[in-house]
């Protein structure tokens, strides 16, 4: 097994592995570890039918159901991506994000295969929010330490839903969730649990404001820091390839589902996963 690093900031690809076998506690151990130190991980000619993908995320955490995108009854942890090679709307996960943010318990990270993939675009764009910390000017940390950031479901809700026509996965997600609209505090500032390494945890989808400050007062500050924290030093991008498998650290990086291949089809099976809560990015 070899762990290449794929930038100088994020992410690694990690080859000479068949996660079709049974994941010995040295491999579970070693797995973890890299998705701690790089945040997003890449495994290529993995297929991973239903059952190995669920395996592969037990190795993370306990599969959770997506509430505003659930999968089949047999498997409803199981979110299938798809995007029709005649949809003319946004692509789900478009947008820079960390998933479901604005509930009580965000997922710490998630697992996502590709099943079918278009012949170019469709890539995925990841940024370490640790990087973006650790070169962020000195007041603008000031400012953010130990101060909550709120966070609603903005494309789920009801006071700030896109028109329907840019609803991507419009059959198969829920909208119009008064319980999206609901504010969420969590820190703007997390602490990796196993690394001690800080991150922002803000993000453009779901980050309203600032708390003790005004959605007003709030907008400059945070559309500098959304700019600032995906900027492509902090950054890499996915190219996929069928068979291919993703882990990211949803409490650390951000990401992109870039939307550039109209008239192909594409579809990925995904599962988040509760390993770490937000509250152990919190505790000293």
């Amino acid at each position: 097994m070899q762990i290449a690093p794929i930038t100088g900031n994020i992410g690694a690809e990690i080859s000479g592995l068949n996660l079709k076998q049974p994941i010995s506690s040295d491999l579970w151990s070693t797995l973890r570890d890299a998705l701690n130190r790089y945040l997003v991980l890449v495994l290529r000619d993995q297929h991973l039918d239903v059952s190995g993908h669920k395996r592969l995320s037990e190795v993370f955490g306990k599969p959770m159901i997506n509430p505003y995108a659930p999968g089949p009854d047999a498997n409803p942890e199981m979110t299938y991506v798809i995007k029709e090679a005649s949809e003319r709307s946004g692509v789900f996960g478009g947008g820079w994000h960390t998933d479901l943010s604005f509930l009580e318990q965000p997922p710490s990270g998630s697992v996502l295969c590709a099943l079918e993939v278009p012949p170019h675009g469709g890539d995925t764009l990841f940024c370490s929010q640790q990087a973006a910390w650790d070169s962020l000017a000195q007041p603008l940390c000031n400012l953010l330490e130990n101060r909550n950031a709120i966070h609603v479901g903005k494309p789920y809700g009801i006071k700030w839903a896109p028109p329907v026509e840019e609803q991507s996965m419009r059959g198969s997600t829920r909208r119009g969730d008064p319980d999206a609209d609901r504010e969420r505090f969590h820190p703007a500032v997390l602490t990796h649990p196993a690394t001690r390494r800080q991150g922002l945890y803000i993000n453009p989808t779901y980050t309203l404001r600032l708390d003790g400050m005004s959605e007003a007062e709030s907008r400059p500050i945070l559309e500098s820091l959304f700019q600032y924290s995906t900027q492509p030093e902090f950054c890499c991008r996915i190219r996929w390839a069928k068979g291919m498998v993703v882990i990211w650290d949803n409490f650390s990086t951000q990401h992109y589902a870039v939307n550039d291949y109209h008239g192909f089809r594409r579809e990925m099976r995904r599962t988040a996963f509760t390993g770490y809560s937000i509250t152990d990015y919190t505790a000293n």
